[in-house]
């Protein structure tokens, strides 16, 4: 396994010592790890929708995070499909959910005009602990996809990042004024994220493994003579706001030159690993979570056996997929983007059978 860059080196050398680490992969992952994984994050028990979308509507990409004696969820809505805004829901048990509001509006102006889909960062990420959003300068944070054009998913997107200091308030984050940070027109932008760039996630990783403590996933688009492709792509940072990609590539890429997605990182450390949630589509039927584990966030190794989410209910039955996977006390807890009878909503499935529990009444915006 990698060790961190010693914070005493220059940056020349330092860049120089990544660059070996990214040549060397580290000891594999064993069909034994992934088994293991799997054993712990698998969440066999669909709990159902626990946030609806109201009339005209969808709901989508739900991120979790504990602030005080509470939960909460960033999620994506869009209506009659303008564009994508960012909403704020809360809850005590992590099942029943009450909507507050926006906090990433449409501007009408801007780079980001009329797309602000955004997703909690830095997240304290060891599974099983807080779950608790970590403060940087002061303030929390959150990434977003954002695009000048009315529309549903309107190229070109590009990335952007937003703060406030009441994360448990559904008040107007506050975008950074050197938005965008990540784009796909950038002279460092590889050909797999050279059209758009989607979902983001930012973890803060205090062992510096790729010797910086920010690191970001995020899905890139490409344009296919038929379709497009998505991967996932990795980019670091020292101070949140200045990205450096890394890899001539993606890091997780399925079905590469065929208009297939993987997509939507979340990312947990699980022990001596890192494990990467993400979604499938179009390189298996229909749309579907997963996983797949690393030692050193470079190198990666999916996971092939059963799916963590599939469609297989009346209100999934099109798309479940868009994962957000957390532990607590003892149990996991499986937010995604279900899509069926019910149009697009915010479903849960968990790792004990809470059915018992009697189901709240899907809460609409």
């Amino acid at each position: 396994m990698w060790c961190s860059i010693p914070a005493h080196f220059s940056p020349a050398a330092a860049f120089a010592l990544l660059a070996v680490r990214l040549v060397a992969a580290p000891p594999a992952v064993s069909p034994a790890d992934l088994q293991h994984v799997y054993d712990e994050v698998k969440t066999p028990y669909k709990f159902g929708i626990v946030l609806g979308p109201a009339a005209g509507e969808m709901l989508d990409c739900p991120s979790i995070y504990r602030h005080g004696n509470r939960w909460f969820m960033l999620y994506v809505t869009i209506k009659d499909k303008v564009g994508y805004e960012t909403s704020l829901a809360e809850s005590t048990d992590l099942l029943a959910w009450k909507p507050l509001g926006r906090v990433l509006s449409h501007r009408r102006e801007g780079w980001d005009a009329w797309q602000a889909a955004g997703g909690a960062a830095l997240v304290d990420h060891a599974w099983g602990d807080s779950a608790r959003l970590q403060p940087h300068d002061g303030r929390f944070w959150l990434s977003y996809l954002g695009g000048a054009r009315q529309g549903y998913e309107p190229d070109p997107l590009a990335i952007g990042l937003a703060s406030t200091a009441t994360p448990d308030r559904a008040t107007e984050w506050t975008r950074h004024p050197q938005n965008p940070i990540l784009a796909p027109d950038q002279p460092d932008a590889r050909t797999f994220e050279n059209v758009t760039l989607y979902k983001s996630t930012i973890i803060r990783d205090a062992k510096r493994t790729l010797g910086h403590p920010f690191v970001m996933f995020y899905n890139g688009k490409s344009r296919l003579a038929k379709g497009s492709h998505e991967a996932i792509g990795l980019a670091v940072s020292d101070d949140l706001v200045r990205w450096r990609r890394l890899g001539a590539g993606p890091v997780v890429d399925h079905a590469p030159g065929q208009p297939a997605i993987s997509g939507d990182a979340q990312i947990v450390s699980l022990g001596s690993f890192w494990v990467m949630f993400y979604f499938g589509h179009r390189w298996k039927p229909k749309a579907f979570d997963t996983f797949a584990v690393s030692r050193d966030l470079v190198h990666w190794t999916p996971w092939e056996g059963p799916h963590l989410i599939e469609p297989s209910e009346a209100w999934d039955q099109t798309f479940a997929h868009k994962p957000w996977v957390l532990k607590h006390a003892g149990v996991v807890y499986h937010f995604y983007c279900a899509v069926g009878d019910q149009g697009r909503a915010i479903a849960l499935a968990t790792s004990k059978d809470l059915r018992a529990v009697p189901a709240p009444a899907f809460q609409h915006r």
